[in-house]
């Protein structure tokens, strides 16, 4: 049988899924025939060599492709000691050439049958690997859990403010909104839908105890469903949080802008905060959660001055006022009634913006005080945004409110006089930019979570050395906070229109992932247990409040659309890069004028280099019986949502001695279903557990993010969140 020549990309592109063969004790030579090998004896790890017809074999480095050779591509790179790896087909078939007189041009050599046979009995040859678990592996692997336990470092109440921020500051914004619809209505309005949130709070203390993980509700959602409904999570989430900055960025501005006279526009002000902002972020969550802390006791003090300062006007005056702005927006029908109470309803969550940012944070957030956090933010929004509404219907017409000024700031010039209106706009400026503050925080830990999971690269990883702050995150979130205002036209109205959406969109994951949890991860010990029809309830609620924006201004809905596919398709491209850079390589082979510029000879040497690296890197799978079923379905989701060519099955053998023969004969059968992937059984000798878990991955030299397990029972002594492995069945 002739040899055929790999001639043009499509070709190439199919021999990127090849299998890979141990043949430490073969003899290459017997095949007379060059091939493409990659072996650490070859003294270039990861590169492409020559194998010459010598079994001892000389290491050339080689281009991809070679007029007159033959070579192989693999995307395993073998890691074995001593070992010699040869890169060939999947299947004979694939090398078969579509015409006998297709030969291999400068060598005429042909390969023997029998030597073909011999290439496909090599699949025996893979081992099964005992690896024990030395005491430095064991104190490597506490040190590192110590590390991560050690990034909890905020208590109820620095974490409380690192959201409370938002949600307090929304004050200023949501109340001029809700009045537009609602009129004297507002306070009923208002009171209804922070109660709402009574059904929110079980639903996120159920998700937080069951996975304790930041980035949330993205990682709920990547925990109980697939990587791609988590994308779509992530997306909602990254608009949520440049909308909480942009917003609250331009909103400082505009309140300073109305009180003095700046020396340069309100853009360049808010652009101004933002950038602020971002430098305090960079200081690191802990110096951030108590600048914020100092931030929202300044508000919550300055609200107070202002409630007082309002009941002692409004007793001084009485209550002709309130009386006059019912009667003159008081409408007739109790139809109408109900319609401006339900759309008050619906632009009145928006004063909870900032709730659903906490869970983002929740690995942060010491164990035990996360149901604190909820309620130190709840209980206060409860009172404080009914009973500002009132006050301010109360002490000022309703036309001056529907005119577009600063609310809070007239209210405090009636009620005080000027040095108060001073306060309440410096306060404005200065809460509203610890919004910022808390939107820029929360996508800090999404975009990681997100580099974790290999839908970002790595770099987004990347800390300062001395405030271990992922700068490279904050520097990305500000831009991309940059651009998505630029293609708004700078126009704070059109965000927004689009963040009432989002927020609501996110906030709905929260009972999805719960009713996702409850189904398919129903095992894991959560607390409290909160009943289905609270959860539905929360589903129903949200449906009705998104349909009432919409109803309200349907141009929101296509603000919303544009952003949410944009960003979609990105978070898509980044995660199937190997396909990306495959009709990037295809764009260059195809056109023969650009084969012979040096650019795009060196550019497609170090594509196809990276699409090596890529799917090299391995994942594990960390299985505890023998079920055949189990396996094959997380390697079907292996093979669904990540892009690998490695897959390490590893059982901790810490009783069972009777499993492992069977898991040897399951992992025989799995290396022939799914012959697109290198499959190793690993038996690891030691006790399954959070610091055993962690020496495996410094060993194995595989991010625990890249380690995959079943959903532990009731019953697992340990959290989730110290192991930081992901949940793909049940």
């Amino acid at each position: 049988m002739t040899m055929p020549i790999l001639s043009n990309i499509f070709e190439l592109m199919s021999c990127l899924e090849f299998d890979v063969f141990d043949v430490s004790s073969w003899r290459v030579a017997e095949s007379k025939l060059d091939l493409t090998v990659i072996g650490p004896g070859s003294g270039v790890p990861g590169k492409l060599v020559r194998n010459t017809a010598d079994p001892a074999y000389s290491a050339q480095p080689i281009s991809a492709k070679t007029p007159g050779k033959l070579y192989f591509i693999n995307l395993e790179v073998m890691s074995r000691p001593n070992e010699t790896t040869v890169l060939l087909p999947k299947r004979a078939s694939s090398i078969r050439p579509k015409h006998q007189s297709q030969v291999n041009e400068g060598s005429g050599r042909t390969l023997n049958p029998l030597t073909l046979q011999s290439l496909h009995l090599l699949n025996d040859l893979r081992y099964t690997t005992r690896m024990f678990l030395s005491g430095d592996d064991h104190k490597t692997g506490e040190i590192r859990l110590q590390e991560i336990r050690r990034q909890s470092v905020l208590g109820q109440f620095t974490a409380s403010a690192l959201a409370g921020n938002a949600v307090f500051g929304s004050v200023f914004y949501a109340l001029p909104a809700v009045v537009a619809v609602s009129t004297v209505y507002s306070p009923i309005s208002l009171i209804i839908a922070t109660f709402v949130l009574f059904l929110w709070r079980p639903i996120m203390e159920e998700l937080g105890s069951a996975l304790p993980m930041s980035g949330a509700p993205y990682t709920y959602i990547l925990n109980v469903s697939s990587k791609s409904f988590a994308l779509i999570g992530a997306t909602l989430l990254l608009l949520d949080y440049i909308a909480t900055s942009m917003i609250s960025a331009a909103t400082a501005a505009s309140y300073l802008v109305g009180e003095v006279k700046l020396p340069i526009p309100e853009l360049g002000f808010a652009v101004l905060v933002l950038a602020v902002l971002t430098l305090i972020s960079l200081l690191g969550v802990r110096e951030s959660a108590r600048i914020a802390l100092f931030i929202l006791t300044f508000h919550m003090g300055s609200m107070m001055v202002l409630v007082v300062s309002s009941l002692l006007h409004l007793g001084t005056t009485g209550s002709q006022q309130l009386r006059d702005n019912w009667n003159s927006r008081s409408p007739s029908s109790p139809s109408s009634i109900w319609q401006q109470v339900f759309y008050g309803i619906c632009l009145g969550m928006l004063g909870l913006t900032g709730f659903e940012c906490t869970p983002s944070y929740i690995g942060r957030i010491k164990e035990g005080h996360y149901p604190l956090v909820l309620r130190n933010l709840h209980l206060p929004a409860i009172a404080l945004n009914g009973t500002i509404m009132v006050l301010v219907l109360a002490n000022v017409p309703l036309e001056t409110v529907l005119g577009g000024a600063n609310v809070l700031s007239v209210l405090a010039q009636t009620t005080a006089g000027r040095w108060l209106r001073i306060w309440i706009v410096i306060d404005a400026t200065v809460v509203l930019c610890g919004g910022v503050l808390t939107g820029i925080l929360s996508a800090c830990e999404l975009l990681q979570q997100l580099a974790f999971h290999r839908i970002l690269p790595e770099f987004f990883c990347l800390k300062l050395s001395i405030t271990e702050s992922p700068y490279v995150s904050v520097f990305s979130f500000v831009a991309f906070c940059g651009m998505l205002y630029a293609s708004a036209g700078a126009s704070l109205s059109m965000v927004s229109q689009m963040f009432s959406l989002v927020w609501l969109t996110v906030m709905s994951l929260f009972p999805l992932a719960l009713l996702l949890l409850k189904l398919d991860r129903g095992r894991i010990a959560r607390t409290p247990n909160t009943h289905v029809l609270i959860v539905f309830s929360s589903i129903v609620i949200s449906i009705l409040v998104f349909a009432g924006n919409i109803a309200l201004n349907p141009a929101t809905a296509g603000y919303f659309l544009v952003y949410f596919l944009s960003i979609t398709t990105i978070f898509k491209a980044t995660q199937n890069r190997i396909h990306l850079l495959r009709w990037v390589y295809w764009l260059c082979d195809e056109h023969p004028c650009l084969h012979s510029l040096m650019l795009i000879k060196i550019a497609k040497v170090k594509l196809i280099d990276l699409m090596l690296s890529l799917k090299s890197q391995p994942i594990c799978i960390l299985v505890k019986t023998s079920e055949f079923n189990q396996l094959v379905k997380m390697i079907s989701y292996v093979r669904n949502s990540e892009e690998t060519s490695c897959i390490k099955i590893v059982h901790f053998n810490d009783c069972e001695r009777g499993i492992i023969p069977v898991l040897e004969a399951h992992a025989k059968i799995l290396r022939e279903d799914f012959p697109e992937f290198l499959i190793d059984l690993i038996i690891v000798d030691a006790t399954f557990n959070p610091p055993g878990v962690m020496a495996l991955s410094n060993r194995l030299n595989i991010p625990t993010s890249l380690m995959f397990m079943s959903c532990p029972g009731a019953r697992f002594p340990f959290s989730i969140a110290d192991f930081g492995t992901r949940i793909i069945s049940l």
